[in-house]
């Protein structure tokens, strides 16, 4: 798969300071499913093109085939290493992440400056019909040009599939159509080759900033890229557009409202200030992900020692970078990422202050919980444990049938399941708990997340 960036800008080979790629040189960067190549066709100062090509490999493909896909031949027989859609949306913000940020070193004032683009994909997967990328396109500005591609231009009887050759032209800022193409990429093909889970939900957000507000298909748009339920309810909670909200921009002299903050935020800021009110200064979190909650706590002094332990390696990978772990050899001796599982005995977890389990407990198969109890509560024995967990009684005030929020889910508790769980497992190891709301209370179902806060006997709960 390929896309091609053009500029006819005055000098045009500013083009490469820009995306931070030089015109002289072929840049090869490795990714998780084959490979990207990033060279220029052409460098003029009247006329420059970047490429970005893709070549994703089959067999790594058919070993860890796309979710949701099915069939017994689809892992080996799929559009997925041609067809431009999320494998592209990877790419591109591996090789263009510093571009989409709208930064330039060596020429911030053009980076910040609308700019003549020519953006061509020979071959997108539109599924939805080839009018589709005129909806999402037009309405950003863009001159659409689509071209529908048929499954075989030798037996044109065959018909035509979802694929289309796309070309758009706009007076756009780099940085702009970079984050169009990587939210509206994967929203055209409506498929992600990757697991979907809550971080999808903030890069939504992160890259539709400024545009996704006030699209025409802004509902569309998040539907087919977040998918699941539970993470489109959560989207839609940050999208306020001035007539929403009263009618009209606010006066001059009105103080501006604040964002309500998104409920995955939410939640991690109050496990945090809790962490911090403990006065704990050694804390574990389990099952840390990508570590959003350690690059909280990492902010306070108070916490001398951070460790982060998960199941997933690749996780564990993104966290080192996003806390910049290579980059800042100071924080060694502060912060650890363990590899490891909750199902067994580890004595590396044993002596903290403090420990967090933040939205972990309903991803497990409800059987396992026990051991997990054993190993935290009795043989790890943190100081205090947060635990929070969705309270399954307030999914009734998302409008729709009821069901888990997430598809990962194993199960989701009400209030008084998740407190006869808790209390028996405060009572079997020596805890004392006491229950917190975090986030929106609803008078009927409670809050939206439930937070347990396990405190060894004789030792006082933060406040």
């Amino acid at each position: 798969m390929l896309l091609t960036i053009t500029t006819t800008h005055q000098p045009a080979t500013d083009l490469g300071f820009l995306l931070m790629k030089h015109p002289e040189r072929v840049l090869e960067r490795p990714l998780p499913f084959g490979r990207s190549l990033v060279f220029y066709p052409e460098a003029t100062p009247e006329q420059t093109t970047a490429a970005l090509l893709v070549e994703v490999d089959p067999v790594a493909l058919s070993r860890a085939p796309a979710g949701g896909e099915t069939g017994t031949l689809e892992p080996y027989v799929n559009d997925r290493p041609y067809a431009s859609g999320s494998f592209l949306a990877v790419a591109l913000r591996d090789a263009y992440g510093t571009a989409m940020t709208g930064q330039s070193r060596d020429r911030p004032e053009l980076a910040a400056q609308a700019i003549p683009l020519t953006l061509t994909l020979p071959c997108v997967a539109a599924r939805g019909g080839p009018e589709l990328p005129e909806r999402l396109f037009a309405p950003l500005g863009y001159a659409v040009e689509v071209r529908p591609l048929p499954l075989d231009p030798e037996f044109p009887e065959w018909g035509e599939r979802p694929y289309v050759a796309l070309t758009l032209r706009a007076q756009v800022r780099l940085s702009d159509a970079l984050r169009h193409l990587y939210v509206l990429l994967p929203a055209l093909d409506g498929k992600k080759h990757y697991y979907v889970g809550e971080e999808e939900v903030d890069k939504l957000l992160r890259h539709g900033q400024g545009w996704l507000d006030t699209h025409p298909e802004r509902e569309w748009i998040t539907a087919r890229y977040l998918r699941f339920r539970g993470l489109v309810t959560q989207a839609r909670a940050h999208f306020v557009l001035p007539d929403e909200a009263g009618g009209g921009p606010a006066a001059a002299d009105e103080p501006a409202v604040p964002a309500k903050p998104r409920l995955h935020d939410e939640r991690l800021d109050g496990v945090a200030g809790v962490l911090q009110q403990s006065g704990a200064a050694r804390v574990l979190d389990l099952g840390c992900g990508e570590g959003k909650l350690l690059r909280r706590l990492l902010a306070a002094p108070q916490f001398r020692e951070l460790v982060g332990l998960d199941i997933s390696a690749r996780s564990l990978e993104i966290a080192a970078d996003k806390l910049r772990l290579a980059e800042r050899p100071e924080l060694r001796e502060r912060v650890r990422l363990l590899h490891g599982s909750l199902a067994y005995p580890d004595s590396r977890l044993r002596g903290f202050d403090a420990a967090a389990l933040v939205e972990v407990i309903e991803h497990l198969e409800p059987h396992r919980l026990e051991a997990l109890t054993a190993n935290v509560l009795g043989f790890a024995r943190p100081g205090l444990l947060v635990v929070t967990t969705p309270n399954r009684e307030y999914n009734a005030t998302f409008g729709e049938a009821a069901g888990l929020r997430h598809p990962d889910h194993r199960f989701e508790w009400t209030r008084a399941e998740f407190q006869a769980w808790a209390q028996a497992a405060a009572q079997a190891y020596g805890y004392a708990v006491e229950f917190r709301p975090l986030g929106d209370i609803h008078p009927n179902y409670g809050p939206v997340t439930q937070m347990a806060l396990f405190t060894q006997e004789g030792r006082a709960s933060p406040r």
